[in-house]
């Protein structure tokens, strides 16, 4: 990691080229109105917008449900509905990110993607990495850890549309709102990769941030989550769109929201669980250093497949 933030630092300090690299097309729509200030208005466009859409989604849920317990942190998530609902709650970052482009950088929602093409075949092929490296998992992994039947099958296939589709928009808002937005934004003020790679990624980490379910291993989870921020911040500067990045994190979410899920919170969309929580301090930790070696693997994949994707 250290070795890519000082080659995208030398490479963003040279002349640009005939033939510019993808990400300063990436960028270049970005570079038009680049002023800061504009980003911390931005940024606080997305914050309002986020807040009143989840105010929203949770006073609603609340009044549906009637069960203010099933908002506590121990409950969250913890059926297919509430989940469901939990996962197109983030329209609201979606919509934040769209408005503060829109209003104070005159851009359409477009060019936070990239090329749309490219970013649809690197889509397929990200979240395609992912799901053999899952199965090759499971496969290995076959007696290791005892299953749960979370869901029945008949369950769990009607509701898989609709996870789907709202996992799409969970990892495809924070994309945007990271990826697109933010990293965008600061490479087009700053030439240094450790502040468009490294801020947005710290800020990915920080938000999964939660004690309440991590527990003893809430920082591992931060720095793991920071970690596959600034994997996916260079693969989306080196391809030039935001459909690699968005295809690794919608695979990873959908194995580990849909599949396999640990017991408790978030686990109300998953078929199975393992028999432990996310705080779980023996066999999660095990797991999450296992992750990290996975993330690797990706990253190389992905570095050296790139060429091929076109």
């Amino acid at each position: 990691m250290l070795a890519t933030a000082v080659q995208w630092s030398q490479v963003g300090n040279m002349d640009r080229p005939a033939h510019p690299h993808p990400f300063d097309a990436y960028v270049a729509p970005a570079r038009r109105k680049p002023q800061l200030w504009r980003l911390a208005l931005g940024l606080i466009v997305i914050l309002a917008v986020t807040l009143a859409v989840s105010v929203g989604v949770t006073l609603g849920l609340a009044g549906v449900t009637g069960m203010p317990q099933g908002l506590r942190p121990d409950t969250l998530g913890t059926s297919p509905g509430t989940m469901v609902v939990l996962l197109f709650s983030f329209v609201g970052l979606a919509l934040g990110t769209w408005l503060a482009a829109r209003l104070l950088h005159g851009r359409g929602w477009r060019s936070l993607i990239g090329d749309g093409a490219r970013a649809r075949r690197h889509f397929l092929a990200g979240a395609g990495l992912i799901a053999v490296l899952y199965a090759l998992g499971l496969m290995l992994g076959v007696g290791q850890v005892d299953l749960v039947r979370n869901l029945s099958a008949g369950v769990w296939l009607m509701w898989l549309p609709l996870a789907l589709l709202g996992l799409a928009v969970q990892t495809g808002a924070e994309e945007l709102a990271l990826r697109g937005y933010l990293q965008q934004q600061l490479a087009a003020r700053f030439a240094s990769a450790w502040i468009w790679m490294v801020v947005p990624s710290v800020l990915f980490g920080l938000l999964h941030f939660d004690p309440g379910m991590m527990g003893a291993n809430t920082w591992l989870v931060v720095a793991l989550t920071g970690l596959f921020g600034v994997v996916a911040a260079d693969l989306t500067a080196r391809s030039g769109t935001l459909g690699l990045a968005w295809g690794l994190h919608f695979a990873n979410n959908c194995a580990a929201l849909l599949v396999v899920s640990t017991q408790g919170p978030m686990s109300g969309l998953a078929l199975f669980t393992v028999p432990f929580g996310a705080d779980d301090t023996g066999t999660m930790r095990a797991m999450l250093l296992l992750d990290l070696a996975g993330l690797g693997v990706i990253w190389v994949v992905c570095r050296l497949a790139l060429k091929r994707w076109g």
